[in-house]
């Protein structure tokens, strides 16, 4: 899923699969308790239930990390307050990415909408942290890389937040990360990936909450409104030089690329579809 994931940004990936040295992947399992964090002392500053998308612009063109869908405004409907992005196996040509003309075969239709809006935690009252949060679907299938993030230009000097990245055939699980870098096209991150097994439940059947609080020096994750992991500011994340800066929010549904195994397309699904209730961001 965030000025943009580069197809050389390996760090994305498992250390057994791709190819940067010390990016492993920690696992862990959710657990079920009462820790719950409410909304109540938060000022809600964006929401979003889909009437239309007039907050969000929207990708036409491909992307990076070898992905094989051409992001392209036909693949997103709303129906009763539900944005749902579909992935379909269709062989089109369209530009290479949105500020490269260059043509390009693509064996994927899919899409991506990212908010106008910008947002960050920084030193002033009342935004010394941010909350970003969104109910969704996954889609089900092997191949289909679903995104909900965040990431500002240009990648990765404003930085990028993954809150949720799942590849639909592992149902049981997603993984957040963070990627920075003082250079653009090049991330410093490592050791920040982080693999959430939920059990039983089946993220492509049922809709969650996903979501992130972000501050100074911390990032929390949660799922259902439960923390499930806290990434606190060091070398290896470098969250603190994301604090002041202001990043966009990113929804997509991506098929193929790096994130990946297996490359052979014949072998993924030939239609999806990643679906997202609301969004809101609050502050405070």
């Amino acid at each position: 899923m965030k000025s943009f994931k580069v197809s050389f940004v390996v760090s994305l990936f498992t250390s057994a699969i791709f190819f940067f040295a010390g990016c492993n992947t920690k696992k862990k399992l959710i657990e079920q308790n009462d820790l719950s964090v409410t909304t109540d002392s938060w000022t809600l500053v964006f929401e979003d239930e889909f009437d239309n998308l007039s907050s969000w612009n929207i990708w036409y063109g491909g992307a990076f990390n070898n992905e094989i869908q051409l992001y392209r405004e036909e693949q997103l409907s709303i129906a009763d307050g539900v944005l749902t992005i579909s992935a379909s196996r269709e062989t089109v040509k369209g530009p290479n990415k949105p500020f490269d003309q260059t043509p390009r075969n693509f064996e994927y239709v899919s899409g991506r909408i990212e908010s106008k809006q910008l947002y960050g935690p920084s030193d002033r009252d009342g935004e010394r942290a941010y909350r970003v949060m969104a109910r969704l679907k996954l889609p089900s299938g092997h191949g289909m890389w679903p995104a909900f993030w965040t990431y500002g230009d240009p990648w990765p000097t404003q930085g990028e937040i993954d809150i949720l990245e799942a590849r639909g055939s592992e149902p049981n699980t997603f993984s957040s990360n963070i990627f920075y870098g003082p250079k653009a096209g090049v991330s410093i991150n490592k050791h920040t990936e982080v693999k959430h097994a939920i059990g039983e439940q089946n993220l492509t059947k049922d809709f969650h909450i996903y979501e992130m609080i972000w501050r100074a020096n911390s990032i929390d994750i949660l799922f259902d409104n439960k923390l499930i992991h806290t990434y606190k500011a060091n070398s290896n994340n470098n969250i603190s030089e994301l604090f002041g800066k202001k990043q966009k929010i990113v929804f997509n549904t991506a098929v193929g690329g790096w994130y990946f195994l297996d490359k052979n397309s014949s072998n993924f699904a030939d239609n999806s579809t990643m679906q997202v209730d609301w969004v809101r961001v609050y502050k405070k």
